[in-house]
Order: structure tokens, then sequence, then C-alpha cells
């Protein structure tokens, strides 16, 4: 398989995911400046969860493909169904981005197969991008040879988005999705909602689909209705 420019998978879908809809918190301006080199230099990514590294990987393969590099996303915890097969040659790709490595730990086949795509991605230049739902350091895979390969990869953790900055992330993100809303409308959702941004773009976006259903704008009664 000598770099294909895109390969066919059952888990796939278009994504929409950009970098430009990903809101980078000040924290996080060193691993994005890392990920957007063009570089074959794997990164591990850890985080909690809903910090937004889904969003973020699909964003980077659509990056990397505008860049005329041949990548493939693929969420482990959809994929793992699959017989292992499923990713043999996809070292020969420019970049892989797996996200939710925690998904396959106890996973004999699985780790194996994780194992083998990082040595065959050694001789083909193959970038490996993978992000995990918990600190590297308190994962611990069955395969000893896996567990050390993946504590030697360069880590990065990707910051929760700070509460002072909620308010320009959920603006940012819904001028990116052209989705009208107010100043009044924002405050009351930060006011009245968790704080956590993975919470309010989901409310985000079930508001935009309740307006375009209802064929009225966003506004503060519309919010309690949905709440």
């Amino acid at each position: 398989m000598n770099k294909p420019r895109q390969l066919t998978f059952p888990w796939e879908k278009i994504f929409k995911s950009s970098l430009d809809g990903f809101y980078c918190d000040e924290l996080n301006k060193t691993l994005l400046d890392e990920l957007m080199e063009i570089s074959d230099e794997d990164i591990f990514i850890y985080a909690s969860k809903n910090t937004g590294k889904t969003y973020l990987l699909q964003a980077l393969s659509n990056y990397y493909s505008e860049k005329n590099l041949s990548s493939l996303y693929i969420p482990l915890k959809e994929v793992k169904k699959y017989d292992t097969s499923i990713i043999e040659g996809i070292s020969q790709m420019d970049v892989v981005l797996m996200d939710g490595l925690d998904e396959i730990i106890g996973d004999d086949k699985w780790e194996i197969s994780i194992f083998n795509l990082i040595n065959e991605s050694i001789p083909s230049g193959c970038r490996l991008i993978f992000s995990i739902s918990i600190d590297k350091k308190i994962n611990k895979f069955n395969l000893p040879d896996l567990d050390s390969r993946i504590r030697k990869l360069h880590s990065k953790e990707l910051h929760p988005v700070q509460d002072q900055n909620l308010k320009d992330a959920l603006l940012q993100i819904a001028q990116f999705r052209l989705i009208n809303l107010g100043e009044r409308e924002l405050n009351y959702l930060l006011g009245y909602t968790k704080r956590n941004l993975s919470d309010l773009v989901s409310i985000l976006e079930r508001l935009d689909s309740l307006s375009m259903e209802l064929k009225r704008k966003i506004t503060i009664p519309l919010i309690k209705d949905l709440l």
C-alpha cells in the first residue's frame, strides 16, 4: 500500500471538524503548535474526559489532509469491536490519529496490534498521535513492551478550558457553526448550566436544532424551554 490518499473503513463519517472551531486555551497553545507542525514525531495526548480530545483529533485529521498528507482518524471505542486485521497496513499513511487508547487496555489482541503499529511506523515514517482519557502514568497495559513504548513517547496534557475563558470559547464555537447567540443568551447559558465546555457545546447544538425546528431565534425563553 503506497501512501494512499484515502482509505474507507466501517467507522468513517464525514467530519466537519476544523481547527477554526477548536478553542485553544492558552494552556494548550504549545501542544497545538506541536500538533500542527509537519513532523514525524509521535505524540501521546492525555486528559480528563470531555476536554475536546475527539474533536481535536478529527480536526487535525482534516488539517493534515488539507496539507496534502494522507491521514486517518481512528476512534478505538468503535473500532475495537472489529478484528485487529482492520488496521493492518495503516502505517503507510502519513499520519494516524488514534482516539481513546484507554479503550483497548486489557485486550491482548489489540494491545499487540497497537504495539506492532508503533514498530511498523518507525521505518515507514508514519506519525502516530494517540489520545487517552486518563493520565498515562496511572494506566497499565497488559503487554509490558507496549506499556514501555507508550511511556517513552513524547507526552502532552490537553487542559480543559479555564472557567474565565468559557465565554470566549463558546462564542468562538457558536460563530464557527453560524449559530446566532446574543450576549444576554450567552451569559444566561454560562450562569445556569454546568460550567463545562463539552456540556455547553452539547446544549448549544440542541438549541440550534430546536431553533431551526421551531423557526425561532435563540432567546432566554427558548433556552428555558430546552433546559
